[in-house]
């Protein structure tokens, strides 16, 4: 059962990560935005050992992160 429960909040985050790769027209900014995202909420969750709320929380910071990122590349 706790298995199930850790794939379940990582699931969320590989999804969107899996929705977000075929948009090639992202601009690199977008790009790093949305690889932060899924980066953190896949880290939240195992930080977090599998909670909704370290998942949702993960992608948030991540995607701000990755936004910045992003930012300082395209200058």
């Amino acid at each position: 059962m706790n298995k199930l429960r850790k794939l379940a909040g990582v699931l969320p985050a590989m999804a969107l990560s899996a929705a977000l790769a075929g948009c090639a027209s992202m601009s690199e900014r977008d790009k790093a935005t949305a690889a932060g995202a899924a980066i953190g909420g896949v880290a939240g969750s195992v930080l977090t050992d599998g909670s909704v709320a370290g998942t949702v929380g993960g992608a948030a910071v991540g995607g701000v992160v990755g936004n910045q990122v992003g930012k300082k590349r395209e200058r």
